[in-house]
This record gives structure tokens, sequence and C-alpha cells, in this order.
């Protein structure tokens, strides 16, 4: 009977997980891009709650056409008013429109009884988001007040320094979960090399032995783990952008909260944290094997 060989294949020697390594990289690249978009998402929603914000700027009365133009223009010159399609936010509301506004709202004619509307012309100002905070506000108020024809000045202080408070928890509350999320990738990319290093600990030990400098050795390892950060980099970014592309699509209201910039200032973060973590891992997990007897290899 004839004998039948089975062909065993063999590992050759210094075999690296290419895929695996680029694959798991990915997938941590992935993980903080959808933190970072998460991130991005919440502060741009943060500044559109902001800008709803409104001062109601009320005015002496019986001022003239120009002086109305005159204070539009003024109110519209400050820093710190929303500029939206390169047009200042600054809305005019007529006393007649503000009793207006009252009855529908109310159901009760004032005028009728008093004989007279004593409301006054004011203008509604948007403040930017920038100046936001309840120390500007107020700082705002006081500038406000010190025009000409202005009687005064009003705005919901309280509603404002709830909505502040609330937004800076919840932004310590990110930055805090992104902390921890990106020093726990950098600790999974860090492992995922030095176990893909780990099979070429007798290739570099055999490269030792026949005279190879350290820097020979180290070379070829550190631009594999460069290129490796880059086309993970690159995979993950494509996949946060296919995923926000469905997003939008899904969710036309989430266009609202878009900011393209700021993505893809994000997606050229990834490439650079998995260059760097995957450089600085595979230098170190090389340094390492170079240092150990052989011994120390088994």
């Amino acid at each position: 009977m004839a004998n039948t060989k089975k062909s065993v294949k063999k590992k050759k020697l210094g075999n690296y997980p290419h895929l695996m390594v680029v694959f798991s990289i990915s997938l941590a690249l992935f993980v903080i891009g959808l933190f970072g978009l998460l991130l991005i998402h919440a502060s741009k929603l943060s500044d559109k709650v902001k800008e709803s914000l409104e001062m109601q700027v009320y005015l002496d009365r019986n001022l003239s056409e120009v002086e109305l133009a005159k204070l539009k223009k003024a109110f519209g010159a400050k820093d710190y008013v929303a500029i939206q399609n390169d047009t200042a936010q600054v809305r005019f509301v007529s006393k007649e429109e503000g009793a207006k506004a009252f009855i529908d709202e109310t159901g009760e004619d004032f005028t009728a009884f008093l004989g007279e509307n004593p409301l006054r012309d004011a203008y509604t100002l948007r403040i930017d988001a920038d100046h936001s905070s309840s120390p500007e506000l107020k700082s705002i108020k006081l500038d406000l007040e010190k025009i000409e024809g202005v009687h005064e000045v009003q705005y919901v202080e309280s509603l404002i320094e709830s909505i502040n408070s609330n937004i800076q928890k919840i932004s310590i509350v990110l930055v805090s979960f992104a902390a921890i999320l990106v020093l726990v990738v950098i600790i999974l990319i860090n492992n995922t090399v030095k176990l893909a290093l780990y099979s070429q600990r007798f290739l570099i030990r055999s490269m030792q032995l026949v005279g190879a400098t350290s820097y020979f050795i180290q070379k070829p390892f550190l631009n594999r783990a460069t290129w490796q950060g880059i086309m993970s980099g690159v995979i993950a970014s494509v996949m946060l952008f296919a995923l926000l592309q469905y997003a939008y699509i899904q969710v036309p209201e989430m266009q609202l909260l878009r900011n393209d910039e700021q993505t893809y200032l994000l997606m050229g973060a990834l490439l650079v944290i998995g260059c760097v973590i995957g450089f600085l891992s595979s230098y170190r997990a090389v340094r390492k094997y170079l240092g150990m007897s052989l011994d120390e290899l088994y």
C-alpha cells in the first residue's frame, strides 16, 4: 500500500498578522471618531441653543424713522450680535406688533380698557454664542443701555444661567468620557501591536546574531507600523464619513449641526493618532525584544 504524504503548511519565520493589526487599529480609531463626532455635534447644538437667546431693547417714545435706522445700524455693528448669512440678527418689533402678539397669546385686549397702547417699540437682538456667558450678558446689557434712544434692556437672566450651567455640566461629562476613551484606545492599540510583534521576536534575535545594528532591525518594523497607522486612519475615516452621510439622509435635521471643517480635522487627527501610537508601540516592543536574552524569548 502506497504511503500517502500529507503536506503540512508551516508558518514562515517572521510571519506577521497585517490584517489583524490594521483591522484592530481601524476599529479602535473608529470608536474614537464616533465619540469625536458626538462632541462636534454636541458643541454645534450648544452654539445653536446659545444663539437662540435674545435681548429685548425697548426704545424711547416718539423716535423718528431716521433715529430708528441709526439705532438698528448701531446695534448691528456690535461684535456680540449674532451674524447669519452676513446679516446682523437685529429685528424691529413695533409697539403695535407687541400688543397684537400679547392679545393673541392671552386673549385679553388691554388697550380696550386702558384707552392706549402703553408698550414701546423695541429691537430684538440675537446674541452671538461666544458672548453668551452670564457676566458678558450683564456687560452687554449695560453697554446697550448707554446708547441714546434706549429706554431699557431685558433678557431672561435665570433661563440663561440655567442653560449655561447645564451646558457646562454636559461638556465636562463628555470631555471626561472622551479622555477615558482615548486612554483605553491607546492601550488597546499598544497591546495589539505588541502581540503582533511577539511573533517576530525570533526574527529580531536572528538579525542580531548575524550582526545587524539596532537601527537596521527597527527601521522596517517602524515603517510598517507607520503605514499601518495611516491605513487604519483612512479606513476609520471612510467608515465615519459613510456613517455620517447615512445619518444626514435618515435624519435631515442633523444637517443643522453639520460642521465639515471640524469633521475633516477629526479625520486628519485619526491619521495622526494611528501613526503616532503605532510607531511608538512598535518602537517600544522592538526595543524590548532587542534587550532580551534567548531564554527570555521563550
